[in-house]
């Protein structure tokens, strides 16, 4: 079995920063790369919401949070440390609607949805999840998404990027992966296969090849051991079967 290919930072007890630039090279942001210019290779980084499109949704949402016998209404509150801002929580489906009130301001400042993966089987959509989240732009560079973020990788939830990601998701992404770990897997016949190299530029482009950030108790070895997390050359053994 081939070495797990997620890497963390030295201080948790995982490989040391160094290996994973070597594994994942210009894939990583400017502060883990080495001095040496490098190609650009990224996923794909091109959702962009109109800024009314989002205070327009958010507006509608935080309507519907004090409008009784709402679904949206029916919430928790979130004991996060965000100051001036309510936490709200709900569980609909298996997936997990985070709303984040500015009670002073009388406005929703965002949400985050924890999306199940119709892409993955029943025993990986158990602990995986896809976060996807809209914030207004005078709440954006806060910390409140990672916070809510945060708040799902603590309790032992792991994280699946979207097919396609804004620049504001992708930033956030790389400042979690300083302190969780961070890699690429690729999704094929419902199932991920971690990618041990940093995947080529077909590959990067792909629609099945996806970011993956682990929760608190998870690791690669122990992915594998519950057998959610499968080898990259399985991957290319079932495109072969294809072909033949």
């Amino acid at each position: 079995m081939s070495a797990p290919a997620l890497s963390m930072v030295p201080q948790l007890g995982f490989p040391a920063l160094s290996d994973f630039t070597a594994r994942w090279g210009s894939v990583l942001p400017r502060w883990a790369r080495s001095p040496q210019p490098e190609p650009r290779a990224e996923l794909r980084i091109d959702v962009v919401i109109a800024p009314e499109t989002i205070e327009q949704d958010l507006a509608a949402l935080h309507q519907r949070l004090h409008r009784p016998g709402d679904p949206v209404s029916q919430c928790a509150t979130l004991p996060l440390n965000l100051p001036g801002l309510r936490v709200h929580h709900r569980v609909a489906d298996g997936e997990d609607y985070i709303y984040v009130e500015d009670v002073l301001g009388g406005r929703l400042a965002g949400y985050t949805v924890f999306k199940r993966l119709v892409e993955l089987d029943r025993r990986t959509d158990r602990h995986f999840r896809a976060p996807h989240s809209r914030y207004a732009a005078a709440y954006q560079r806060r910390g409140i998404a990672t916070a809510v973020y945060e708040w799902g990788l603590a309790r032992g939830d792991c994280f699946v990027s979207g097919a396609r990601q804004s620049v504001g998701a992708h930033a956030l992404w790389q400042a979690l992966g300083r302190r969780h770990p961070l890699g690429f897997a690729e999704i094929r016949s419902k199932r991920l296969h971690d990618l041990a190299r940093p995947p080529d530029e077909a590959l990067m482009t792909a629609l099945s090849t996806r970011m993956i950030l682990l929760g608190s108790g998870w690791s690669a070895a122990r992915l594998r051991a519950l057998g959610l997390l499968h080898d990259a050359v399985d991957a290319e053994g079932e495109r072969l079967l294809r072909r033949a």
